[in-house]
């Protein structure tokens, strides 16, 4: 895959995500530490379960957001990767990762079989 496609792709990849964050932001998720926005809700009258249940939806939402961020910095790896001229290649075995793949996840750094888990990876 040339530079100036994997460029585009990972931009435009990036672009969707930042606004998957911007749309958590506006529904009031925050890195906010979790306690600071448990003690809001702990002004209210509320039984235990809704509580219980607020706190799981707040963690659920705040995981996402941080999956979110962790695939913003893996994108801007492979922007620095697509500079250093070493983009598309596995980072395990140093094989080339087809296009097919890079089209589908722009900031994959492992081919499919060094990303497999440990069981399920093809022998030598």
């Amino acid at each position: 895959m040339d530079a100036d496609r994997a460029r585009d792709l990972i931009t435009k990849e990036r672009a969707r995500i930042e606004a998957l964050v911007r749309e958590r932001e506006a529904e009031g998720i925050s890195a906010e530490p979790e306690g600071e926005q448990l003690s809001e809700l702990a002004a209210y009258d509320q039984h235990q379960a809704d509580l219980g249940t607020e706190t799981f939806e707040r963690e659920k939402d705040f995981s996402l957001l941080e999956q979110l961020e962790a695939e913003l910095d893996e994108l801007d790896r492979a922007l620095r990767k697509v500079d250093e001229g070493t983009y598309g290649r596995c980072e395990a075995c140093g094989k080339e990762i087809p296009a097919e793949r890079l089209e589908a996840m722009p900031g994959t750094r492992l081919c499919v079989e060094d990303q497999a888990p440990p069981g399920l990876r093809r022998q030598g």
